[in-house]
């Protein structure tokens, strides 16, 4: 079956959120999604007929491109999706005038952390404690790629 990749709308608010609960321990609120819809945000679905198989949401600001959150659906992941998403984040940031990229991964998420190392994002910083877990909180690795 083919994929194909639809801009989020708010349309499909709670399909993605459906996604994005089922992905995080501390998922983003509707409130949160919603208002990173439209404007100086663009995202992105991967979608295979009509289920999601993931999205991404990225901002764009003055030739800086920040993924905010990406997610594969738990049902879907180990398959390369994420990888696709990434690529065609670079790619929409690309066409948006960004020459450098950032992003946040939680430190014990080895997998995401090893596919940002092999698209080319290095570790530029970190932030002890940002992310709240099940115990207690989780660095967050900050990650910058030059375009």
């Amino acid at each position: 079956m083919t994929t194909h990749f639809s801009p989020v709308t708010k349309d499909q608010l709670a399909e993605i959120m459906l996604v994005e609960n089922a992905c995080h321990s501390h998922p983003w609120s509707e409130q949160t999604m919603l208002s990173c819809i439209g404007g100086r945000y663009f995202g992105f679905m991967l979608k295979q007929e009509q289920s999601i198989l993931g999205f991404y949401i990225g901002e764009y600001v003055a030739g800086e491109a920040t993924l905010m959150d990406v997610c594969v659906s738990p049902d879907h992941q180990g398959k390369g999706y994420g990888k696709q998403l990434l690529i065609h984040f670079t790619e929409q940031a690309k066409s948006l005038g960004a020459t450098q990229l950032f992003l946040e991964v939680r430190a014990k998420n080895i997998s995401a952390l090893m596919m940002y190392i092999n698209w080319g994002f290095v570790e530029v910083g970190r932030r002890t404690g940002y992310y709240p877990s099940n115990i207690g909180y989780e660095d967050a690795i900050v990650m910058k790629k030059k375009l």
